[in-house]
């Protein structure tokens, strides 16, 4: 167990403070990456570097032992609108860090690596990976998934995102469609051409009203949602396509081909995943990390947002210090007292940890 964790979470805030102050758009994490890999090195620790992910195994690694992933994500969104602050410069005030990628997800990058510190100076029955990966927000092919397969094989992951340090046992997925109806042009003055628009309608209103049969006890039902839609040229002509987006966010009981396979017999327009990969994560709470955090009162609960587990094909928690809710908005912030519990309840659940 710590017994300094307010020095380690100490050096974490400053860590983080670095962070914030370079600039680590989605695709542009290059500068944090180098600076991340230096701030290891410099430890005397070995890094691994693939594009701008960088990860770096427990000394005497052993791959006789079961491998712990510790995992979160350097790139960020792009600042929205409202900042009063700079989000690119890192503000104390009143116990809180402000600045663009504090919450989601810096603060869980900084504390995973000093947990991931602290506990390669112990004996474990386990060896530890530590991850920071890009593309997150993007879910970018260029990410944690192109890593994976360099990687030892991993037995359980850890992924930091803001969960207010409790764990989120499930995880919905993402699929993405693009529908399209083609209709005929004509002048809308006459009784001419085919409309595309008309021909969406009963689908869109499909989408709207359609309830999938299975529901989980953590994520519900599966969500479907119309968010974007396209279609003519100018007021007097009839068009003659008519496109628009769904988002479809899956609970662990369907793959995203199975619904794809299912919304297919619905629809009379001609639909289109963007990708079937992004699929939603369960662990079962009978899972040693999982029971070892209910005893310290941590509440398994299941995440509606996306995150890195989707792509990874063994057992996953989501959980980091700070609050979802702070994630892509404006004079983001995260709480010195949240790093500091982090720290002490990852190293709690990790110490002695036996998978």
């Amino acid at each position: 167990m710590i017994t300094n964790h307010s020095e380690i979470a100490n050096e974490a805030v400053n860590l983080l403070k670095s962070l914030i102050s370079i600039p680590s758009i989605s695709r542009d994490e290059e500068a944090a990456a180098n600076f991340l890999q230096n701030y290891i090195e410099t430890t005397g620790i070995e890094t691994g570097r693939k594009g701008n992910n960088i990860w770096c195994l427990s000394p005497m690694f052993d791959l006789n032992k079961p491998t712990i992933l510790l995992n979160s994500h350097i790139d960020t969104v792009k600042p929205v609108n409202g900042w009063r602050k700079d989000p690119f410069s890192p503000r104390e005030e009143n116990g809180k860090v402000y600045g663009l990628g504090s919450n989601d997800a810096g603060a869980s990058v900084v504390t995973l690596l000093h947990t991931f510190f602290h506990l390669c100076r112990t004996q474990q029955d386990y060896n530890l990976i530590y991850l920071a990966s890009c593309e997150e927000e993007i879910s970018g092919k260029n990410g944690v998934e192109s890593v994976l397969d360099a990687l030892p094989p991993i037995s359980f992951a850890i992924v930091g995102e803001p969960t207010e340090m409790h764990p989120a046992i499930a995880e919905k997925g993402l699929m993405v469609l693009d529908v399209t109806a083609i209709g005929r042009s004509g002048h809308a003055a006459r009784e001419e051409g085919d409309n595309a628009i008309y021909k969406t309608l009963k689908d869109i209103e499909w989408f709207r009203d359609y309830r999938f049969k299975k529901e989980s006890p953590l994520l519900g039902s599966v969500k479907m949602s119309v968010t974007q839609i396209n279609a003519g040229t100018q007021h007097n002509v009839i068009p003659d396509r008519c496109t628009f987006v769904v988002d479809v966010r899956s609970n662990e009981l369907y793959s995203n081909e199975e619904l794809f396979n299912e919304i297919q017999q619905h629809l009379s327009c001609e639909a289109k995943p963007r990708s079937f990969r992004l699929n939603s994560s369960r662990i079962e709470e009978k899972h040693p990390f999982v029971q070892k955090a209910i005893k310290l009162k941590r509440i398994p609960f299941g995440s509606p947002t996306l995150s890195d587990q989707s792509l990874m094909s063994f057992p996953t928690v989501k959980m980091g210090p700070g609050r979802s809710a702070r994630s892509h908005t404006a004079d983001e912030y995260i709480m010195i007292k949240e790093i500091e519990e982090a720290i002490k309840i990852y190293v709690d659940l990790l110490d002695e940890l036996n998978l």
